[in-house]
């Protein structure tokens, strides 16, 4: 029988671990700190950042925010990253992307101080975590990390193919898994668009993960029995006929309603044919992305204040 990744439940498995380290923290009066600065009127992002918030706020993480106008140029953004750098109760500073079109991306992320960078995008973090010696793990590659622990997947010694070679996901995950480490040691070949014969290469993969975003690209057919599967894709795509007109979300609408539904990069009916494990589209790797910001958040704060915790 396959095992579906519960993603939410592993999530607030890991907030629940974390609590012993923070109140350590919070005992030597360095309860730790996580500020995020929105620029942007897009929903979506501010959703993103509220639920950050209240992970916060669960766990006891001391959560802070700033607003910046999505009209205002590269430099207002900077000076309020660069004002919370220097602002010791603040532990973590995170820039909710995507940013307006004129705003230098690059510039704002880089302008986060490397010791409160935790999402890892800063070129020194970048770079030690390819040495093998990371301050911080990006957030959704360490999230699947955990995902195939608590399925109890061995990374080990198999045959790992990514599918997909982004900055954010593709690439540091075949880091990880490339690392010599208990949650390492893998053997990981890395797909894109440019790739021939994509099935060939799933197909003899122990484990597959998806990160391209296309829409139920990887089928059943592509996969070998055994295999576990992790899909990072979140795709809107128009509601398909299959589903049926009273199917309801939890606010109440219809996907026929609402005129979309939410699929991954996997075709998940066909993949569970022949996946041992698999996670959902949604409900599996984006709680865990949030989870281990918390984690870094926590991590950030005891390498900052000089105060060792256990972390899970």
């Amino acid at each position: 029988m396959t095992n579906v990744i519960d993603g939410d439940a592993v999530a607030q498995s890991l907030r629940d671990d974390l609590r012993d380290a923070i109140e350590t923290l919070a005992d030597a009066d360095a309860r730790p700190g996580l500020a995020t600065v929105l620029m942007s009127d897009d929903a979506a992002s501010e959703t993103y950042v509220t639920r950050k918030h209240e992970d916060c706020r669960e766990v006891g993480i001391e959560d802070f925010h700033e607003d910046v106008d999505a009209n205002a140029p590269t430099e207002e953004l900077v000076s309020v990253v660069e004002d919370l750098n220097e602002r010791p109760e603040v532990h973590g500073v995170l820039v909710q992307t995507p940013l307006p079109e004129h705003v230098e991306a690059e510039r704002a992320l880089q302008a986060v101080a490397p010791e409160k960078d935790v999402d890892g995008f800063h070129f020194a973090n970048v770079g030690r975590f390819v040495r093998g010696t990371p301050r911080f793990r990006p957030c959704t590659p360490h999230g699947v990390q955990k995902l195939l622990e608590h399925a109890g997947v061995e990374i080990e010694g198999a045959d790992a193919v990514i599918v997909g070679r982004s900055n954010l996901v593709g690439k540091p995950l075949a880091n990880l898994f490339l690392r010599r480490a208990d949650d390492g040691n893998a053997t990981v070949t890395v797909c894109h668009s440019r790739t021939e014969d994509l099935a060939a290469k799933t197909h003899g993969a122990d484990i597959v993960v998806t990160a391209c975003g296309v829409p139920e690209l990887v089928t059943g057919d592509m996969l070998s029995d055994g295999v576990a599967v992790i899909d990072v894709g979140y795709n809107r795509v128009e509601v398909s006929e299959r589903r049926s007109e009273d199917s309801r979300t939890e606010s109440g609408q219809s996907d026929n309603e609402r005129g979309y539904e939410i699929v991954g990069d996997v075709d998940f009916e066909s993949a569970t044919e022949k996946a041992s494990a698999i996670t959902p589209v949604p409900g599996g790797v984006g709680p865990m992305t949030r989870a281990m910001l918390l984690y870094n958040a926590v991590r950030a704060a005891s390498e900052q204040e000089g105060v060792t915790v256990d972390l899970p």
